[in-house]
């Protein structure tokens, strides 16, 4: 090669990206909840140990899995940032160690055979030196997770379905990790129960909206005697991966459906579909704030569900045929 020849050129920032497609920390969150999530199920099935009817070994499998899946998805998410990576990748950080210091405080409770959020015993020292961080923590959860959708929000790359989908689902997880702290603050109800120890603890707040406690359905523990902000808490934080499942579909669709194939088609659908998703997190949201069970819905909650089926049915319908009646002439 000659002094005059031209090197060849380095790796580009995309480049360097692929190589380094997921966040660690995040991901190393989503592995390790993944292995809790595994362990609170053999603890389901061993341990007969329960509080209020549940068996101690639940809640850290459900906060394990859904924030195993949620840490997952930023963890594949950030990386692929334009603007603000570096912010978002320290807020990422953050939602990490918050998210693995929260569950753990859960389990460490579970494992002890009593309450981990709500609880006011000051006789035990252990619960005094948790509850700060399990309360404090959802804070910090909730900051990081802000700060990491206005992040987003700046974002100009990627395909429309792809940021529409981001978007939306962002926000809508916003939104679902806003609710704890909603009835948090709204609805004190002082009480004492017995945890599995058979000690007498006192609680400062519940769960069931009406019935503090509830009487829960099996896995979830959803209050079937109430209302639960569990509910849209689940849904509005799960969004995400439903719109980033319809974005894969749509995309594989599209090799045989040729008006898939226009970029602007398949991003019309997902918003279709984040439609239906906050209109669905909106209903179950008042329900839960009526004092109103989820499988038990009254003609106001129906009605509401009806309306927001057929008017997403509606906006679906004529995104596809006008799609499919724009198609140029002789496409296959």
């Amino acid at each position: 090669m000659s002094l005059h020849e031209a090197a060849p050129p380095g790796p580009t920032t995309a480049d360097r990206r692929r190589g380094r497609p997921w966040h660690r920390p995040l991901a190393v969150c989503a592995v390790l909840l993944a292995v809790l999530t595994v362990l609170s199920g053999v603890g389901v099935a061993v341990d007969d140990r329960t509080l209020l009817g549940e068996p101690v070994w639940v809640k850290p499998l459900k906060f394990g899995f859904a924030f195993a899946l949620y840490s997952a998805t930023l963890a594949w998410l950030l990386p692929r940032l334009d603007r603000g990576r570096r912010l978002a990748r320290w807020a990422g950080t953050v939602f990490a160690v918050a998210v693995v210091v929260e569950v753990g405080a859960i389990t460490v409770q579970a494992a002890r055979g009593t309450f981990s959020h709500f609880n006011a015993d000051r006789t035990d020292p252990v619960t005094l030196a948790l509850v700060p961080v399990l309360t404090f923590g959802v804070m910090v959860i909730v900051v990081a997770q802000l700060i990491v959708c206005v992040v987003v929000l700046r974002q100009r790359t990627g395909g429309g379905d792809l940021n529409r989908a981001i978007r939306a689902g962002l926000g809508l997880a916003t939104f679902g990790m806003l609710v704890p702290l909603y009835w948090m603050v709204t609805g004190v109800h002082p009480r004492t129960v017995t945890d599995a120890n058979g000690d007498a603890i006192p609680m400062y707040q519940g769960h069931g909206i009406g019935d503090p406690d509830g009487h829960g359905m099996a896995l979830t523990n959803w209050s079937v005697t109430g209302g639960d902000f569990r509910v849209p808490h689940f849904f509005a934080l799960h969004g995400i991966q439903v719109l980033l499942l319809l974005t894969v579909v749509l995309a594989a669709l599209s090799a045989r459906r040729a008006w898939l194939r226009d970029e602007r088609v398949r991003a019309r659908l997902v918003g279709c579909a984040a439609l239906g998703l906050w209109g669905l997190v909106a209903v179950v949201t008042s329900q839960a704030a009526r004092g109103q069970s989820l499988i038990h819905p009254d003609g106001v909650t129906l009605g509401a569900f009806a309306g927001v089926l057929v008017l997403t049915a509606a906006v679906t319908a004529r995104v596809v045929v006008v799609a499919v009646r724009s198609r140029p002439a002789g496409a296959p």
